[in-house]
């Protein structure tokens, strides 16, 4: 059983996963241990992460990226309205009024939704750990932030449903983050004694989460939560690119907002630049070549002037960090550690300000980029039954505060209660009893709407009359049909008729994937084979072969562009049938000298052998070789009263039936006299035995071949 991990990140993803040496993140077939979450569609098939990022300039219409924030949410939405001004491709509503994404996938305009973009994303993650497993991959744990809403939740749940996955929890990524630290730790506190406080930083590409943890031996207890969903590594790297864009408009009269590629491209190059900056405090030049209108533009960027653009957020950074620590309800002299997370927190500005609040030198001892991944493959591992993991209790909070209302039945009047307040631990469970003859609603609903994405209604739970029962004085508790309408969440024949989809695209993917490497092994062929030829395969040269690759390689840049896999293998099957025979020979001639030097070793060794056996050296019955081996067709063990003259009498019927025994084993006699050497290899395999019978057979073996040689000869 397969126990994985997949960090859903905004901008990389990452995979974790269990095996019996422990936790490990598995990198993908570009050797890369981060997928981008990048999703691009192109006329014939799709692209998934690294593949899909180098279509981002090339095909920046029909290439989703940064579509995280847009789950669970409608198209109204004003997150969405912010975010659809900042990406290369376009969003559209759907009917029910959801937000999905506006591409062209095989020559045809498509919409897909957010569940079906994230649901390839972990279609291919999938396929990543099911390769580094080798094995198939259903349960998974996935990380979301902290953050994330009920309908935002219940979508990324939906995606998983779509490629295939049954994702035992979701997982904040603060949690995970704290699980990979505490499960470890030897050193914890005993479970009657006072916990050890840690606050855990996570700045990502796009939203800044804090969380407060204590931590007994065994135990992991979130207190409190707070993040800022609007301030991440990107929104550095917005002031770059506009700081940028101004100087190119006064330097170059470039206007470079007006195009799609340009910006892209400078967004890529101004994430460089922060990178660098983070261990560099000179100035950095910024060079980008053929940028516009054939111009090539440059600059220069250093980190005070960095940090000197960045004042505003640096200052945001203190919000989140204030809000933890006051819900938490700790002092700073109470906290045993400060550890950061997230590739945003390098910058050391960001982390200068963090320690500064703190007041202590931050920590770095965990992976900050995959911290996340690897504390959800160990929830997996606890969930499941295949692997036996410490004793670790992970209590969880919830991040906003939680409401019931429904009709009262006096006046027909709506009551509200709250039922769980900011952060509650989770998971926890109440019972609520109401006490109805009728059919009534009841609703379910943040409590503080204000920061949420529309809609605020979570759900609605319509409870149905019991069967109709002789009416009594007194309350029985009966079991209700339930009708739930959950707000944002696909409809079950929806969802299945988005998993077909899914599948049809897999295969759709895998048919291009196999023609296109039908299409490479011609190709790698043809060089293969004419490179040879020129080469140590001279020798060995047909001209009809030679012929045949020139024409493939004419054909494949014209006509053959484009075809189908059985073509593509129809002619990889022609340049086989001449070119292996010219392979074989070339190898078997490689090989000719060192197996001849070979048999005639051993020919002379059993020779050896056998004459001194017969001059009656009897030492190497014991000494060279088990008598039972050295004679086993001979017999000459169980009759080994024999003389010497009777097994010289014997010995010109044994080499006629070896005569027979070459033509038996050995190819036909039309090889010997066709191929331009002996199947050499072949004979040393029949002999391989250390035996008498072999020994003969060598030396017969070896005449013959030099018998027929010197008759080929004769011949032409």
């Amino acid at each position: 059983m397969a126990v994985v991990g997949f960090d859903l990140g905004f901008q990389n993803c990452y995979i974790a996963v269990v095996k019996s040496g422990g936790i490990e993140t598995v990198a993908n077939e570009f050797t890369d241990r981060c997928t981008p979450a990048v999703v691009s569609f192109g006329p014939k098939n799709r692209f998934v992460g690294n593949a899909a990022k180098n279509q981002a300039i090339t095909n920046p219409a029909s290439t989703v990226c940064n579509f995280k924030r847009l789950h669970g949410r409608l198209f109204e939405d004003a997150v969405v309205q912010a975010e659809r001004a900042n990406l290369p491709y376009d969003l559209a509503p759907l009917c029910d009024g959801r937000v999905s994404a506006k591409v062209v996938y095989l020559e045809k305009e498509h919409q897909f939704t957010i569940e079906q973009i994230t649901a390839m994303l972990l279609t291919k993650m999938k396929e990543t750990a099911e390769a580094s497993l080798q094995k198939k991959v259903v349960e998974c744990v996935i990380s979301i932030p902290s953050f994330f809403t009920d309908s935002e939740r219940r979508s990324v749940l939906d995606a998983a449903k779509i490629a295939g996955l049954n994702c035992l929890r979701l997982m904040n990524d603060t949690s995970a983050v704290a699980l990979s630290y505490g499960i470890y730790k030897q050193d914890l506190p005993d479970p009657e004694e006072k916990p050890r406080i840690v606050f855990f930083v996570d700045m990502g590409h796009s939203a800044f989460q804090v969380s407060a943890c204590a931590f007994n031996k065994g135990k992991l207890k979130v207190l409190s939560t707070a993040f800022d969903p609007y301030l991440g590594g990107r929104d550095f790297d917005q002031r770059l690119v506009e700081h940028f864009c101004a100087e190119f408009k006064s330097k170059y009269k470039l206007d470079v907002k007006s195009r799609v590629r340009a910006l892209l491209r400078l967004q890529q190059e101004c994430e460089k630049l922060k990178k660098l900056m983070s261990s560099n405090s000179t100035d950095i030049p910024l060079n980008i070549e053929c940028f516009m209108d054939d111009k090539d533009v440059s600059g220069k960027m250093n980190r005070a002037k960095f940090e000197e653009l960045c004042a505003d957020l640096i200052e945001r950074v203190t919000v989140p960090l204030v809000a933890a620590l006051e819900q938490a309800q700790v002092q700073l002299q109470d906290i045993n550690a400060v550890e950061i997370v997230g590739g945003a927190t390098r910058i050391p500005a960001v982390k200068a300000q963090i320690s500064k609040f703190f007041r202590r030198d931050v920590s770095t001892t965990l992976n900050a980029d995959e911290a996340v991944a690897r504390g959800c493959a160990l929830q997996c591992a606890m969930l499941s039954p295949a692997f036996k993991v410490r004793d670790f209790c992970i209590t969880d909070v919830i991040p906003f505060p939680i409401s019931l209302s429904w009709s009262s039945e006096a006046d027909e009047a709506k009551s509200c209660h709250e039922i769980f307040g900011k952060n509650h631990p989770s998971p926890s469970s109440k019972v609520i009893t109401f006490h109805r003859n009728k059919p009534f609603v009841l609703e379910a609903f943040y409590s503080d709407p204000g920061s949420l994405p529309f809609p605020e209604q979570n759900g609605e739970f319509s409870g149905q009359p019991p069967n109709a029962k002789k009416a009594k004085m007194k309350v029985k508790h009966v079991g209700l049909p339930i009708e739930e309408k959950i707000t944002l969440q696909l409809p079950k024949d929806h969802l299945n008729t988005l998993i077909e989809l899914e599948g049809q695209m897999i295969q759709q993917d895998q048919q291009e994937k196999e023609r296109n490497n039908a299409k490479n092994a011609v190709e790698e062929n043809v060089y293969f084979y004419r490179h040879k030829l020129e080469g140590p395969y001279q020798t060995f040269l047909s001209t009809n072969f030679f012929e045949l690759l020139n024409l493939t390689e004419t054909w494949l840049y014209e006509e053959g562009a484009d075809q189908d896999k059985q073509t593509y293998l129809h002619k990889l099957a022609e340049i086989h049938k001449l070119g292996m025979p010219v392979k074989d020979r070339y190898q078997e001639s490689v090989k000719r000298p060192k197996l001849f030097e070979q048999l005639l070793s051993k020919i002379q060794r059993y020779s050896t052998i056998m004459e001194e056996y017969k001059n009656g050296v009897r030492w190497l019955y014991n000494c060279v070789l088990k008598f039972s081996e050295v004679c086993s067709l001979l017999k000459i063990f169980t009759y080994f009263h024999l003389e010497h003259t009777s097994l010289d009498q014997g010995q010109p019927h044994f080499c006629t039936w070896l005569c027979k025994m070459l033509f038996t084993h050995l190819q036909h006699e039309i090889s010997f006299v066709l191929d331009r050497m002996a199947d050499y290899d072949s004979i040393v395999h029949t002999f391989k035995f250390a035996n008498i019978q072999t020994a003969w057979f060598a030396i017969i073996t070896l005449l013959a071949i030099l018998f027929k040689r010197k008759q080929f000869k004769k011949k032409n």
